[in-house]
């Protein structure tokens, strides 16, 4: 599969219409038609569905168009790492994190780096910790902000100063409202709104054997849409509180677990793996930042 070949499959992808695709692509509709073909022939399986108005996707066309989606994303980063290789620094970094008050002193080691290297930028993602793994090992991310790494062997990391507090958000009418902390017991009877990074947290092991007597609805990804469903009384939301500190929402309310659970946040990349000069220029300035230049 050719690269180019590869772009045109993924702009028919995004407008729908083999004319649309053909105008952005300055290619001749029957041109880019051929193309087409060929990649299907190529493949021996077809890719899209045609209809009259509007083209859309087989299975295989889906599962195609989030890989070519990786190959152009690799291709192009690629590409800049090694134009990147002489001169100033510059080039950008790819990191993931999640939502949290970590990220508060991160982003400003992100602000000062490029300040002192101006053509450096940064591709920054927010997701979960597995998300962020996964595209740390398809080296679709130089760096990932997470909790309690796993598959230490493979990675590299530095551990952040700041802790997060676990515990819920409550809708301000809810009678755990007027509590300063929540106990386990307190969660019995509740709906409880359950992020996907609970096991990374611990929250079973804190909650004991009251875990198995929870009435857990729904579970989610990022903070700010269980947020909303808890503001209109869908239940309450396990999560962190530096994920909800920004959002400023009166209809709800962070209040801390008691016995408190606590965790810290690592800045993780892969081992043995050659670094381009901004993504090794950066890692050790925040090193030297944080440790005077030593990992923990």
């Amino acid at each position: 599969m050719e690269y180019r070949v590869l772009k045109y499959f993924l702009a028919v992808t995004r407008e729908e219409n083999i004319t649309k695709a053909s105008e952005a692509l300055h290619l001749s509709q029957p041109a880019l038609s051929r193309k087409l073909m060929q990649l299907e022939e190529e493949l021996g399986t077809e890719l899209f569905i045609r209809g009259k108005r509007r083209i859309t996707l087989t299975p295989a066309g889906i599962l195609l168009c989030r890989r070519a989606q990786e190959i152009i994303e690799l291709t192009e980063k690629a590409g800049r790492e090694v134009r990147s290789q002489e001169g100033e620094l510059e080039g950008v970094i790819s990191i993931g994190s999640g939502e949290g008050e970590t990220f508060r002193l991160f982003s400003r080691l992100m602000v000062n780096f490029q300040e002192q290297h101006p053509r450096v930028k940064f591709d920054l993602y927010t997701n979960n910790g597995d998300f962020i793994r996964e595209r740390l090992e398809r080296g679709l991310l130089d760096i990932g902000i997470i909790f309690k790494p796993r598959d230490l062997e493979k990675y590299s990391y530095l551990k952040l100063p700041d802790r997060e507090r676990c515990g819920v958000i409550v809708p301000a009418d809810s009678p755990l409202a007027s509590k300063e902390s929540v106990t386990p017991e307190d969660l019995i009877g509740q709906n409880i709104l359950l992020s996907k990074r609970a096991e990374t947290l611990g929250f079973a092991r804190w909650a004991g054997e009251c875990f198995a007597k929870y009435t857990i609805p729904v579970t989610y990804n990022l903070v700010y849409n269980a947020a909303l469903l808890v503001s209109q009384g869908a239940g309450i939301a396990q999560t962190i509180e530096g994920a909800v500190s920004l959002y400023r929402n009166p209809d709800i309310l962070f209040k801390p677990f008691y016995p408190p659970l606590e965790i810290t946040g690592c800045m993780v990349w892969k081992k043995n793996q050659p670094q381009p000069p901004a993504v090794s220029g950066f890692i050790a300035y925040v090193k030297q930042q944080l440790t005077g230049g030593s990992p923990e």
